[in-house]
C-alpha cells in the first residue's frame, strides 16, 4: 500500500476521532441541561459509533490505528517498522489537534482553549491502564480470532469503557494530547496529559506481551 496514503489514512482517522469526540461532547453538555449522565451517554454512543465507521473505512488502508499505544503494540510485534510506526504518531498526533481545532470552530468556540478539568490521581490513572491494557487486548484477540470483527468489537469496547473505567477511557495518547487544547465536556488540564500518557504506553507494552503469550500456539508459548 502507498505510504502516503497510509499516512493520510491516519492523519484523517484521528481527525475525525477528535473531532467526534469533542463535537459531540460540546453537543451533549448543551442538550444535557446540566445531567452529567446524559451528556456522558451523548458524548459515548457518537464516538464508538465513528470508531465502528473509521476503522471499517481506513483499516484496509493503513490498518486504522489513530492511535500511538495501537501503533507501539504493532512496532513491538514487528507488524510495523520503527520508521513507519513513528510517521504514523506523528500524523495521529497532528490529525487529532486538527480535529478538536475543527470541532471548536464548528461550534463558535476558540480554536485553541486549554482544559481546566483535572484529571489525575491514582484511581484515573488506574482507570486508564485498564481502558488501554483491554483495548490493546480486543485487537489482538480478535485478530487472532475474528478479524472481520475488530471494527464492531473496538467501537464496542469504548462505548464500555467509558462507563466502566474511572477516567472515561481516554486510553489513546493523541487522544490525550488534543482533548487537552479544548476546555470542554472532553477535556483534559495539559498538566495532567504526561501522566495519563505514561499510563496508556506502559499498558500497550505489558498487553502486547501478555496477549502474545496468551495468544500464541502450544509450541510456541
Amino acid at each position: 500500500m502507498n505510504m502516503e496514503r497510509r499516512l493520510i489514512a491516519e492523519w484523517l482517522g484521528t481527525f475525525s476521532l477528535l473531532a467526534t469526540v469533542v463535537g459531540s461532547g460540546v453537543m451533549a453538555e448543551r442538550l444535557a441541561d446540566g445531567n452529567t449522565a446524559v451528556a456522558l451517554l451523548g458524548n459515548t454512543i457518537p464516538t464508538g459509533a465513528i470508531l465502528v465507521v473509521l476503522i471499517t473505512v481506513f483499516g484496509p488502508v493503513s490498518g486504522a490505528h489513530f492511535n500511538p499505544a495501537v501503533t507501539l503494540c504493532f512496532a513491538l510485534r514487528k507488524d510495523i517498522e520503527m520508521r513507519l510506526a513513528a510517521l504514523y504518531i506523528f500524523c495521529q498526533i497532528f490529525g487529532g489537534i486538527f480535529g478538536v481545532f475543527a470541532a471548536q470552530i464548528m461550534f463558535d468556540l476558540p480554536v485553541i482553549d486549554f482544559s481546566t478539568t483535572s484529571r489525575t490521581g491514582l484511581g484515573q490513572w488506574t482507570g486508564e491502564f485498564v481502558a488501554t491494557f483491554g483495548l490493546i487486548g480486543t485487537i489482538l484477540c480478535c485478530l487472532k480470532a475474528k478479524p472481520e470483527a475488530v471494527p464492531m468489537a473496538v467501537g464496542l469496547y469504548i462505548t464500555a469503557a467509558y462507563w466502566f473505567t474511572s477516567s472515561t477511557s481516554f486510553a489513546n495518547p493523541a487522544v490525550t494530547i488534543a482533548r487537552s487544547l479544548s476546555n470542554t465536556f472532553a477535556g483534559i488540564a495539559p498538566l495532567d496529559v504526561a501522566a495519563f500518557i505514561a499510563v496508556q504506553l506502559a499498558a500497550a507494552v505489558l498487553a502486547t506481551l501478555f496477549f502474545g503469550w496468551f495468544n500464541a500456539k502450544p509450541q510456541q508459548a
